[in-house]
């Protein structure tokens, strides 16, 4: 029997091949659920009571609500759009004698051996002509298999089994073409929009994996698909985000752009763009700037980042005491240089909220010889400190173009998450409450 949520979640990463289709369907999700856009260049006029979200580049989406009677401060949580990649370069065709393939530039930090031998395409956005003069935003998915990254034959690279270097500048170019294709790169893009080629004057393009997701195992126990870091933890943030009750605290559901290659943009979580929603919020009920860091103060984030699962082939690379395992629910991920901000405190409260939830909870530590990444919590942190947990969502083959991960889990985030939306956090005296 196939997991409702997963199926969901599923049915939502076929529609989301890359971060600007992932925010453009949130926002539809939010639209049919009567949440207004706002627009960060415009005065804000909120209500109490009213739904909004804001989408900085197209790329990053934060939704917020205001409770009838706001008595705390803010339920965060954070997540991001983007995931392991490869970008077409602004002159993207690198024609020969006889093929024509694309000129690209890694993203993140990818398994690039898993981008070979399988179909792929490109999708992202187009900034076109508009009317006026103006310059319009146009998201583009060439819905076909077009490319391929084709590995060298086992003959001709005898150590291909054995590792050996791939090369970004090298290996990694999609064949795109014969020399009859030269130069029509673009217009395959315009196509799909229905629009000529001459009047895209800059694109953001990336390269995509066609492979559907899917359910795998004897009973569908596992999922697969591109991108499940991290857009199944930002799926299944939004969803317990818009399914909570209201509480006294502001819930505020973050999905920011550029976390895998540093989170230091204008969308990432290193900007401003977190601390400077919250204030607004705050300016528009009517509160000081004492007031306002009172409810910074009263506040707690979830920092949702998919976690390393026990690897079948190879569980030396886990601590054996502090290892998640797929399908055994949510993991609250901890590190002693606060790689992970989780603490005692943090802790503690987010393991309330799911156990009231029924939400089963695991643990991750690195094993202690290894270094591990950070996450966007340390990084949002930096902005606006607040108490936060980091937690995520078992998987194998982290940054693999196709990813591995328990049908079963995502419904437990759904259930975690739509649970701690719908708490009030109170701070009095150094004890807290939810």
């Amino acid at each position: 029997m196939k997991n409702e949520s997963a199926k969901k979640l599923l049915d939502f990463m076929k529609k989301s091949p890359t971060r600007y289709q992932v925010v453009a369907n949130f926002e539809a999700m939010l639209n049919e659920k009567g949440y207004e856009k706002l627009y960060t260049e415009k005065p804000w006029r909120l209500e109490r009571g009213g739904k909004y979200y804001v989408s900085p580049n197209g790329s990053s989406i934060m939704a917020f609500r205001i409770p009838a009677e706001p008595t705390a401060g803010f339920m965060l949580s954070a997540a991001h759009s983007d995931s392991p990649t490869f970008k077409i370069k602004d002159n993207p065709e690198k024609a020969g004698a006889h093929y024509v393939q694309l000129t690209t530039e890694r993203y993140g930090g990818a398994l690039m051996s898993t981008w070979f031998d399988r179909p792929l395409s490109v999708a992202g956005r187009v900034l076109v002509r508009g009317e006026n003069g103006r310059i319009a935003t146009k998201l583009v998915n060439v819905d076909r298999d077009l490319l391929i990254i084709p590995n060298v034959a086992i003959h001709m690279n005898r150590n291909a089994n054995n590792g050996f270097e791939i090369k970004a500048n090298v290996d990694t170019l999609p064949l795109f073409s014969d020399e009859n294709g030269k130069g029509k790169f673009m217009q395959v893009v315009a196509d799909s929009l229905g629009i000529n080629a001459e009047d895209i004057i800059g694109h953001d393009l990336y390269l995509y994996n066609r492979m559907a997701p899917a359910f795998l195992g004897s009973n569908d126990e596992y999922i697969a698909s591109p991108k499940l870091d991290d857009v199944e933890c930002a799926f299944g943030c939004m969803e317990g985000f818009i399914n909570a009750a209201e509480s006294g605290s502001i819930p505020v559901c973050c999905v920011f752009d550029n976390e895998e290659t540093g989170s230091s943009t204008k969308q990432g979580a290193a900007s401003n763009i977190l601390r400077d929603l919250l204030r607004r919020i705050a300016l528009n009920l009517g509160k000081s700037e004492e007031e306002y860091l009172a409810m910074v103060a009263q506040s707690f984030m979830v920092s949702a980042d998919n976690a390393h699962a026990q690897h079948p082939n190879h569980p030396e690379y886990s601590d054996s005491d502090n290892c998640p395992y797929m399908n055994k629910g949510i993991v609250i991920k901890f590190n002693a240089n606060q790689k992970y901000t989780t603490d005692g405190v943090s802790a503690a409260l987010f393991r309330r909220v799911c156990a009231e939830a029924g939400a089963p909870v695991q643990v991750f530590a690195n094993r202690s010889d290894m270094a591990g990444g950070g996450t966007l919590g340390s990084i949002a942190n930096t902005k606006v400190a607040v108490s936060t947990v980091d937690i995520g969502l078992p998987q194998l083959a982290m940054h693999s173009s196709y990813e591995t991960a328990g049908a079963e889990d995502i419904d437990s985030l759904v259930k975690a998450m739509t649970a701690f939306y719908s708490k009030t956090l109170t701070v009095e005296n150094g004890e807290y409450g939810i």
